[in-house]
């Protein structure tokens, strides 16, 4: 199958065709067509596997060949697309804007973090698709700048990242606003029970696809595990850095404060490295994503919110500063590197309070993961740390 399969409109088909896609991906393959016809879909589906491009294509094109739904309106909103993280938002945007590039269709974004003065101008002109973080949606509707009474399509994107950031709320609020007359796509990487009761509710009869389980997208990834001592780890990774072939690398950490602290110790390290997290301004988040694609800085440091969704291709290596105590988190985490049938490295630094958590990741991903012993810093703390109330603790 090609693109050329699903008779796009023309002006949508020359676009993709000028970003180089030939043949789409599984997800894309199963989900777009059901799409074209108007169906609700429940997508379960990872970051990397191209679901951006299999509902931004077939919106541009339904939008394109129909008028619309509920009549001609000025500044109403068509299509709505949810999304927990400011990053995820700005990509989706960026999407909508190379494949719709030729169609006179307008999208625009939304989004916390920065001043909302030039998003009301942008809604004033009037957008015909938008790209949405909740909370800054449920505000500017509030405030009288958005009516989402026009709405056709909605899209959930990322829905488990929503419940983990507890957005569901929001997601309910929104969802009542909307026309109960509506196609919906809704797109999870995970179905816990929250998220599979949440597409019951707002879903109608809806087409089911799926691509890659979760513990097979990381068949193609050369994972490492080095056992070592927790305050060694800061040591242990700046070995690594400086003695693997890392061209670019994601560093994930449990904590805001943990990501910061570790950027300086890679820079007083001579490592230039930047952090991203929910603290950091959207400008420094901005920049510091910038000046990674470009290769400025080859390591990103990053919590597991502010890296959900990230689209970023050839890094090299990904780095488990410290092991998830979610073992799908590990998936997704280390999906970053090895995507388009690239290879790639992912390297995980295990202390003996994270060792139980490692055992969850490998009953998920069903095999052991192999242990590298050949380095400086071997763990040699074999006792689990006291609970946080008991440190600095006193004898008496």
């Amino acid at each position: 199958m090609t693109f050329n399969d699903f008779n796009f409109d023309k002006r949508l088909a020359e676009a993709i065709s000028l970003k180089g896609y030939k043949e789409p991906s599984p997800i894309q393959e199963q989900a777009i067509p059901p799409a074209l016809l108007g169906k609700d879909i429940l997508g379960c589906a990872q970051t990397g596997t191209g679901k951006t491009c299999a509902f931004a294509v077939p919106i541009l094109h339904r939008l394109a060949s129909a008028p619309p739904k509920y009549g001609k309106k000025p500044k109403m909103i068509r299509a709505l697309i949810l999304t927990p993280t400011r990053e995820l938002a700005m990509q989706i945007d960026e999407s909508f804007e190379a494949y719709g590039k030729l169609m006179p269709l307008r999208a625009g974004l939304i989004m916390g973090g920065v001043g909302q003065e030039g998003q009301v101008r942008m809604l004033k002109a009037g957008v015909d698709i938008l790209t949405a973080t909740p909370g800054r949606f449920i505000d500017l509707v509030w405030q009288g700048h958005i009516d989402p009474s026009f709405v056709e399509i909605l899209v959930l994107d990322e829905a488990d990242r929503m419940l983990d950031m507890g957005f569901l709320p929001d997601v309910s609020r929104i969802v009542s606003l909307l026309p109960k007359e509506r196609q919906t796509l809704f797109f999870s990487a995970t179905m816990p029970p929250e998220i599979q009761k949440l597409s019951k509710t707002i879903l109608n009869d809806p087409v089911h696809v799926a691509v890659t389980p979760v513990s097979s997208t990381v068949d193609t990834i050369e994972q490492w595990i080095l056992f070592t001592d927790k305050d060694k780890k800061p040591d242990l990774i700046v070995y690594l850095l400086k003695n693997l072939p890392v061209t670019s690398a994601l560093i994930f950490t449990r904590t805001k404060h943990g990501a910061d602290r570790l950027t300086k110790k890679l820079g007083t390290s001579g490592i230039r490295a930047s952090a991203i997290h929910g603290d950091k301004s959207q400008t420094a988040r901005q920049n510091a994503l910038s000046s990674f694609k470009r290769g400025a800085t080859a390591v990103l440091v990053a919590t597991d919110i502010a890296a959900r969704g990230l689209d970023i291709d050839d890094i090299s290596h990904v780095f488990n500063y410290e092991l998830p105590n979610e073992p799908e988190t590990y998936v997704h985490r280390i999906g970053r590197t090895g995507r388009a049938g690239r290879t790639g490295v992912a390297v995980s630094l295990c202390d003996y309070d994270e060792k139980p958590y490692l055992a969850g990741i490998e009953k998920l991903i069903n095999k052991k993961i192999d242990i590298e012993s050949e380095h400086p810093y071997p763990m040699t703390v074999f006792v689990k740390s006291p609970p946080k109330e008991q440190r600095g603790r006193r004898k008496r």
